[in-house]
């Protein structure tokens, strides 16, 4: 009998529960009860949960989140000093895009441009990999804190735990949903050794930014299909500015085993876990190993 885990994105969230519920809802219509599991790793980060119905994933920006960039250390000559320059220079270029995430995200013209983007705002920096990767961590610093304690902040290994609990004992077809910054920690655990044998016949990731350069530097590498899943389906709206970079296939092997599907989310901010749950690009290959 298989059984559907969970991984949500950042932000604090209601209680675990309740969470699981409203996912399950969105995507079965119905509470699965012992059948759908929550890795619910938002206690690491925040102590107590969200009263509201509904949680946003993103941290709100202050009104100017990215006035300067300043490296950790002075740069050691002249040539590594002008590429972070350039490096904050962008940063401070984002600025409008990260206020147009938390505010505007909704504020979709017709006759926009629904071709997604070639790739990430930092990727077209001629930057070494460790400094784009100094680049990248100023910015989630200042604007996604959550990302920032996953990746910088010595929290990650906490926040996979909750998964790795979650994913413990199940010997039947496990089904891994992962939005935003949860498809990166389901991506993390699931290329551990530790879970080779457990049968995931599909992973989903939505709203993911797996696809970004940045974030690729950061995750497990080499860049692969995790052993356990036989099939990798990554979704996102093209309008969804926290994918960035809309797609995994180029870059994860075997390229035959994922697949990026562009859906219509039309949340606020076109980043919202219930619509993505709810297209059929999502619904229709987890209801069909659900009826089996």
């Amino acid at each position: 009998m298989p059984t559907i885990v969970y991984v949500h994105g950042n932000g604090n969230k209601i209680a675990s529960d309740r969470l699981r519920g409203e996912w399950d809802r969105a995507l079965f219509g119905r509470d699965m009860g012992a059948r759908s599991r929550m890795a619910y790793w938002a206690p690491v980060l925040h102590p107590s949960p969200l009263g509201a119905v509904e949680a946003d994933e993103i941290q709100q920006l202050p009104v100017s989140p990215l006035e300067s960039f300043v490296p950790e250390s002075p740069p050691p000559d002249e040539f590594t000093a002008e590429l972070l320059f350039e490096a904050g220079d962008k940063a401070r270029q984002l600025e409008p895009w990260l206020r147009d995430l938390v505010y505007t995200g909704d504020a979709i013209v017709d006759g926009e441009n629904t071709a997604p983007p070639v790739s990430s705002p930092f990727e077209a920096l001629p930057l070494p990999r460790p400094l784009r990767q100094a680049a990248f961590r100023e910015l989630v610093k200042r604007t996604f804190k959550d990302v920032y304690a996953y990746f910088f902040d010595n929290r990650g290994d906490a926040m996979r735990q909750v998964l790795r609990n979650t994913l413990a004992g199940l010997d039947g077809p496990v089904v891994v949903v992962g939005h935003s910054l949860g498809s990166i920690i389901a991506y993390d655990v699931l290329r551990e050794p530790a879970f080779a044998g457990l049968n995931v016949p599909l992973l989903i990731t939505a709203g993911s930014p797996l696809g970004v350069t940045e974030v690729q530097d950061l995750v497990v590498r080499p860049l692969q299909v995790p052993a356990p899943v036989a099939q990798w389906r990554n979704v996102s709206d093209f309008r969804d500015l926290v994918a960035l970079d809309h797609t995994i296939r180029p870059e994860f092997s075997p390229a035959a085993r994922c697949a990026d599907l562009a859906v219509i989310n039309d949340s606020w901010n076109h980043h919202g876990i219930g619509e993505y749950l709810a297209t059929v690009a999502v619904r229709q290959p987890i209801l069909q190993i659900f009826q089996q």
